[in-house]
């Protein structure tokens, strides 16, 4: 097992591991390049994973390619998985909406206002990267080297508008991916080398993970126990729920 347990406790229930990632490793199961954002989709069971040149492929949950889509000059950094459509995160604009049967797309910007102030969600240094969806809002991540500037906007969408209903400051630097399991906002710092679990109703952190430097820019999970983890250097990897000890939070 690659999981090594410190010993460390993180507030009440959450543990600090190791998790080690190697080009050679089992786990590593595709090579997708500048792999920025991934999603499950449980209808067919396969994976989408968003490509920052603006390519999106559907691979299977082995890792093998199904298939690639070219949708445009967009900076893709991540994506949801729904029933009739894809949902992509623009770093520097806000939503692509992908119809999955024919591919057609249309922009739908993020007013980046929140009770009548101006959120810095788009700058020179730092835009949106991460978006995981919890009923039916979309929580999406800003991404920011300052704690300061690192929050999750609550986005209520429809195919022509948005409005950010809510603001997360959760301090986490670099928030690059999210994923919504069981009950619990799953996201992964690409600065950091986490793998953090946030409570959204406490508004706290109850578990983390130490990864091994990499670039890990999306995370999923399946419905048969996996973890998948999309970094941006150009990889696909896979684990068990068990590897990562997640199967032992309760929440």
């Amino acid at each position: 097992m690659l999981v090594e347990k410190m010993g460390i406790v993180f507030l009440s229930i959450a543990v600090s591991i190791s998790i080690s990632v190697a080009k050679d490793d089992p786990h590593h199961i595709a090579s997708i390049p500048e792999a920025s954002g991934i999603s499950y989709c449980s209808d067919t069971k396969n994976l989408i994973v968003a490509n920052d040149e603006g390519w999106f492929y559907k691979i299977k949950q082995d890792g093998k390619v199904i298939s690639k889509e070219y949708l445009g000059d967009y900076d893709l950094e991540g994506v949801v998985c729904e029933d009739d459509k894809y949902i992509f995160a623009i770093e520097d604009r806000g939503l692509l909406i992908v119809d999955r049967e024919t591919l057609k797309k249309k922009i739908v910007t993020i007013k980046p206002t929140y009770h009548h102030k101006k959120l810095s969600i788009f700058d020179k240094k730092s835009g949106i990267e991460g978006i995981a969806k919890i009923d039916n809002l979309y929580y999406i991540s800003k991404q920011s080297k300052r704690k300061k500037d690192s929050f999750i906007i609550v986005v209520r969408s429809d195919k022509y508008h948005t409005k950010i209903v809510d603001v997360i400051k959760h301090k986490i630097v670099d928030t690059a991916g999210l994923e919504y399991y069981n009950g619990i906002l799953y996201m992964v710092s690409d600065k950091k080398d986490l793998l953090i679990g946030y409570d959204i109703n406490k508004r706290e952190v109850i578990y983390r993970l130490k990864l091994e430097r990499f670039a890990q820019e999306g995370i999923t999970f399946d419905r048969d126990g996996y973890i998948y983890i999309a970094d941006d250097k150009g990889a696909i990897y896979r684990y068990t729920i068990e590897n990562f000890g997640i199967n032992k939070i309760n929440k």
